[in-house]
């Protein structure tokens, strides 16, 4: 009867410190999360990227990064999602009247550059493949927008959906033109 007794007290010494040690630890990577940080500051070096640090890797899209940034939407887009985004390139930025993107950059435009980004931004995953010609679809800000299909390629708004690149949050649709509500 004392060697159960005994295994009991033993176990249950190990488990009171087995349990003790993961406590510390849990407290340990709670203290070195940045205080306020969002979604963004979370550092992960083993999972898929998310769309926010996709696009940051594209040379193609530093102005919409810089977009981004500026309309204080790098947590947003962090987030779990899913979001689908049409990313126009900088050459679709480079389309637009001289000094728009400038002046859509400025902190006292920042309404004005949320609604345009949110005009490409849709809550949930929309591949190309399950696009219909004809479909609509509202967008976080400004209304919808319309698919067309010509053969294999497809349209937002007009224009073409030149790539998709999946991401842990979501799936980038990288477009030549940026997209304005009508």
């Amino acid at each position: 009867m004392k060697k159960p007794i005994h295994f009991l007290l033993i176990a249950c010494f190990v488990a009171f410190f087995g349990c003790k040690q993961n406590s510390e630890a849990t407290t340990e990577t709670e203290n070195t999360e940045i205080p306020g940080a969002g979604q963004s500051a979370v550092q992960d070096e083993t999972s898929a990227p998310n769309i926010v640090q996709v696009a940051s890797g594209s040379k193609d899209h530093t102005t919409l990064v810089a977009a981004v940034k500026a309309a204080s939407l790098v947590d947003a887009l962090s987030n779990a999602g899913p979001f689908t985004v049409f990313a126009p390139t900088n050459a679709a930025f480079d389309k637009l009247p001289a000094g728009t993107v400038e002046g859509l950059l400025k902190p006292e435009k920042k309404g004005d550059l949320e609604n345009i980004l949110g005009y490409h931004t849709y809550v949930g995953t929309l591949k190309t493949q399950y696009m219909n010609d004809g479909q609509e679809y509202d967008m976080v800000f400004g209304g919808k927008v319309k698919i067309t299909k010509k053969g294999d390629k497809t349209y937002v708004n007009g224009s073409e959906i030149v790539a998709s690149i999946p991401t842990s949050n979501g799936i980038i649709h990288v477009i030549g033109d940026v997209l304005l509500p009508k």
